[in-house]
């Protein structure tokens, strides 16, 4: 389904579809004379144009989206009843969003920092989203402190600028961050471009067969075009002289037909494993070795078509982890079960409460059979049905079968941490991060650490950042250290 056509010929007309006569000249009382409030087609076209664009997103506000298809390449009916990835070779249409996090609509793509990538499946079932980045962790793993960590990301509210005092602040307080931190300012931190970085689901969630048996299962998209990624001083040149440089790309592969790819692997944990798995399967800030649960590739995810316009495709797309289909469901993940909330709420703000009437939004392979009405942008689909349940009208009813299994639980309600498995700390992965890296790599890092580092204005802020990174590594903190201060001096 694409969006409907639009008649291209004809009289120009207003909204309404009257005739226009004159849109070069407004109407004024004579020749010279002052415009007059009768002119409806002036008034009309300002008061559409104040209008036009929604508010954007408070994070992954930047970004660029396309067409495409998933295709299953293997059986995966012994972990998941899902229906689109029911039968090899089967094939659903997809939406992905790419995106920077902190910066705003205007800047440019060119930066040092997380690429969002937000997955729509538009399956028989209902629509999947599957809501990531191209890094396999996060910075917290629990979404109470993610508005405090996306403060300290954005523009501060007095100097109306990113602050080094408040991103390091937040950062040396927040040990956790230091896994995804080492790998932002790593190589991978600039892609250099949308298509040659890896996308990844990021969270656990649970997978659930026909039996109704459990896993828990990580995604994983990686580039059929390789890894590909700009230094800092080429981000950095690139930015100013062409800030929309990932749209661009994008776009214009796709429109000469270089369609990209990436091959999608899931690593699938049984769920009885993850009572006493070496690292708490659930946080956010944690991956699991491959090791330990090897990849298992299943499909091929294509971009191939390109939104006819930005704004009502890319802009108004909505994503939720909450979308899922049977077969699917959320993990006691603490950023996750927070998102589930968040992301649905953000977009009823930002659209509004109906923004899964608009086309890109809306199921393709199905049918949105539900009870609610009325509110901004409803399109009075429902033709006089009844708007309750259960009804003796011949009203769509419930299956009595969830869409994922249920998991035990114990203890008390209250303010708990996530549980810490037996090698849990905030620091072994980061620095298992830092010891895969050569010489080169280990360079760039340090370089790129002790620059922003360096512009922090307090001492103690400083030798906290500096100090996480050393509990990660000694060789790692003794470099940086030493780095960061060779630039205050």
């Amino acid at each position: 389904m694409t969006l409907e056509a639009h008649v291209t010929q004809g009289p120009l007309t207003t909204e309404a579809g009257a005739p226009v006569a004159d849109n070069q000249n407004s109407e004024t009382a004579g020749a010279g004379g002052p415009v007059l409030v009768q002119d409806q087609l002036l008034l009309e076209k300002l008061a559409h144009f104040n209008r036009e664009r929604i508010p954007e997103r408070v994070v992954h506000a930047r970004g660029a989206g396309a067409y495409g298809t998933f295709t299953l390449t293997r059986d995966v009916s012994r972990w998941t009843r899902a229906a689109f990835l029911s039968e090899v070779g089967k094939r659903t249409e997809t939406f992905l969003r790419f995106s920077t996090v902190a910066g705003n609509l205007g800047s440019a793509d060119a930066v040092r920092d997380p690429r969002g990538f937000a997955l729509k499946f538009y399956t028989e079932e209902g629509n999947y989203d599957l809501v990531g980045n191209n890094t396999p962790v996060f910075f917290i793993k629990d979404a109470i402190k993610f508005p405090d960590f996306i403060h300290t990301q954005k523009r501060d509210p007095y100097t109306g600028s990113q602050e080094a005092d408040n991103v390091w602040d937040f950062w040396g307080l927040s040990p956790e961050s230091t896994h995804q931190v080492t790998w932002l300012f790593g190589d991978r931190g600039i892609p250099a471009s949308y298509r040659h970085l890896n996308g990844y689901g990021s969270h656990t969630y649970q997978w659930n067969n026909a039996a109704g048996e459990v896993f828990w299962v990580k995604y994983h998209f990686k580039t059929d075009q390789g890894i590909r990624n700009l230094t800092t001083e080429e981000a950095v040149r690139l930015s100013g002289v062409d800030p929309d440089s990932h749209q661009r790309d994008l776009r214009e592969a796709i429109e000469r037909g270089d369609f990209p790819s990436w091959t999608v692997q899931v690593q699938i944990m049984p769920a009885a494993e993850a009572a006493t798995y070496r690292f708490n399967p659930f946080d956010l800030t944690k991956v699991w070795p491959h090791e330990d649960y090897p990849p298992v590739e299943i499909g091929r995810l294509e971009l191939n078509r390109n939104p006819q316009n930005v704004f009502a495709e890319v802009e108004q797309s909505v994503f939720s982890p909450a979308h899922f289909v049977p077969g699917v469901g959320p993990s006691p993940d603490k950023m996750l079960q927070g998102r589930l909330f968040a992301y649905g709420d953000a977009h009823r703000y930002r659209v509004g409460i109906n923004a899964g009437h608009l086309p890109v939004n809306r199921p393709r392979a199905t049918e949105a059979r539900t009870h609610a009405r009325d509110g901004a942008l409803y399109d009075g689909r429902h033709d006089g049905a009844k708007n309750y349940e259960p009804n003796s009208f011949g009203g769509p009813v419930q299956t009595d079968r969830p869409l994922w299994q249920a998991v035990p639980v114990d203890g008390r309600t209250g303010n708990s941490a996530a549980p810490a498995h037996a090698e849990d700390d905030d620091f072994v992965q980061a620095g298992d991060l830092y010891r895969l890296m050569s010489e080169d790599e280990k360079e760039r890092l340090i370089a790129n650490l002790a620059g922003f580092i360096a512009k922090v204005s307090r001492d103690d802020i400083a030798e906290r950042a500096v100090c996480n990174f050393r509990l990660a590594d000694g060789d790692f903190g003794k470099r940086l250290d030493a780095a960061v201060q060779a630039l205050r001096g």
